[in-house]
């Protein structure tokens, strides 16, 4: 009987401790004044998240349309305190007046396992400035200025597929849009002709797949990455990433090599990464250009730029499909500027196409492709301006770009897709309600090039076609979520039909 006692005594004390251990820090938003939902243990916040219910994407969302009068929230990821940012002068004081404070990102290069997560999105401060001073050169205007006749060449390309398939044709936008933006960064990048587009089987388009394809496995790891960096460290033999490591590494060395060999020059990305292995003075002692860190600023452009890009352009088609008076707006100042430069589109062309411009800021509101900001607290401690709010370092803070972008109080009627917010004088945006690639120096240093390539790609298309719904279209349709970019579930369908030219 004493023994029995004994044992139950001690599953006690080990379900006490276990219990404090998941619940110690659940007063740490409370103590601060600052409001937010109950957590349960074990999970925090997330058990609709873990389960799948909803994605956090949405979750953060709906935080923020439940808590719409606060400037902030306060939230558990498993016993993990996360506060979300919604005050648009916090915001920009994290992100721009205090970048100094808040200089890094919630997240952890593991170098062993993954070598391609050497890129300037995980990078700490140290790392990241000097190589991020370095790579910048390669999207200012004239380096755009360079690289544009090789866009309009990859939009040339896309015409010449569409106009092979037949008319009234049911397509899978999303992928079309893939496709299309991968030739552009092989091009514009790399120097190399991808063919995506017109082959199927392309090994780029593959890879490009292989980055988002979602699996239980990912998600697994994951959760380790961000909530177990150490230990994530030392399981490399669970997660092989030979794949797209080696090709990324094969890519970027045969690329140098074949350029040194033959004294081939292009200004592009790689040959800034050339530069900079081959005279490393210029990055400093900080940090050291390996093989490997190239690969992953490769992996990093290619990834993210074919991505975020895809699902801009898709998400222009999937709301031009619904807005058939927006879609003929669009069209007749694309035909005017064709007109305007004898049937072709030139640089200038883009900034001149104001309502353009204007419906893909207003995709790019309702549709995010990055669905988050995340800063981690780099000063000993950081007290916001105006209030009584004192966060410790290696505070995680979130800006949840979706849930600011369709904010009511910020965007009347967010659901509804009106273009006028960004043409209309007096609609004036303020820098930190409208964050799609972020604000301030850790801002996406793509932007640019994302603007150019994807208006190209846009302007081509809708001259000759037009898009509508069809019974395969899913309004709304689903999304998923990577580590940081959102993704349609099951595509986007669209037909796209020709134009009568009459």
């Amino acid at each position: 009987m004493a023994g029995m006692f004994e044992i139950l005594s001690g599953l006690a004390m080990i379900t006490l401790l276990l219990y404090y251990y998941l619940t110690s820090t659940f007063d740490f938003w409370n103590v601060r004044g600052v409001k937010g939902p109950r957590p349960i243990p074990l999970f925090g916040n997330m058990k609709d998240v873990i389960f799948q219910k909803k994605i956090l994407a949405q979750y953060l969302e709906e935080l923020c349309l439940r808590y719409k009068n606060e400037p902030y929230i306060g939230i558990f990821i498993r016993n993990t305190p996360i506060l979300i940012l919604k005050d648009p002068q916090l915001i920009k004081d994290v992100l721009i007046k205090d970048f100094s404070s808040f200089s890094d990102r919630h997240t952890s290069v593991t170098k062993k396992v993954e070598p391609l997560s050497q890129h300037l999105f995980h990078l700490d401060v140290g790392k990241w400035r000097p190589l991020r001073n370095k790579l910048s050169p390669a999207f200012t205007s004239g380096k755009l200025k360079e690289m544009f006749p090789l866009i309009v060449e990859c939009s040339h390309h896309l015409e010449q597929y569409i106009k092979k398939m037949p008319d009234n044709n049911i397509v899978e936008i999303y992928e079309l849009m893939g496709k299309f933006n991968t030739d552009v960064i092989g091009n514009c990048a790399f120097g190399i002709e991808m063919n995506a587009i017109a082959d199927d089987n392309s090994e780029f388009r593959k890879m490009g797949k292989e980055i988002f394809h979602s699996s239980l496995k990912k998600e697994i790891r994951e959760v380790m990455r961000t909530s177990f960096p150490q230990l994530y460290n030392h399981l490399s033999f669970l997660f092989d990433y030979s794949n797209l490591t080696n090709f990324f590494l094969n890519i970027v060395k045969e690329t140098m090599e074949y350029r040194k060999k033959y004294n081939f020059i292009r200004h592009d990305f790689i040959n800034i990464l050339m530069e900079l292995k081959e005279q490393p003075n210029k990055l400093g002692e900080e940090i050291e250009l390996t093989d490997s860190l190239c690969a992953a600023q490769a992996y990093l452009f290619f990834g993210a730029g074919f991505e975020s890009s895809s699902w801009t352009m898709s998400n222009v088609l999937y709301e031009l499909a619904q807005h058939h008076d927006i879609q003929d707006e669009i069209r007749e100042e694309i035909e005017k500027e064709y007109k305007r430069n004898n049937g072709t589109i030139i640089f200038e062309s883009i900034k001149r196409m104001k309502y353009l411009h204007a419906v893909f800021q207003e995709t790019l509101r309702k549709h995010p492709p990055v669905w988050n900001l995340f800063r981690k607290c780099t000063a000993s401690s950081y007290t916001f301006q105006g209030t009584k709010l004192t966060i410790p370092k290696n505070q995680t803070v979130f800006i949840p770009i979706l849930g600011i972008h369709h904010d009511p109080n910020i965007y009347p009627n967010p659901e509804v897709f009106d273009p006028k917010r960004f043409i209309d004088e007096e609609n004036t945006i303020n820098d930190t309600t409208y964050i799609p690639f972020g604000r301030g120096p850790r801002s996406c240093m793509g932007e640019r090039f994302a603007d150019y390539q994807s208006k190209v790609g846009l302007a081509s298309l809708l001259r000759n076609y037009k898009v509508d719904v069809c019974e395969k279209t899913e309004i709304p349709y689903g999304i998923r979520q990577s580590s940081f970019l959102l993704h349609p579930t099951k595509g986007i369908y669209l037909k796209v039909s020709k134009i009568n030219e009459n």
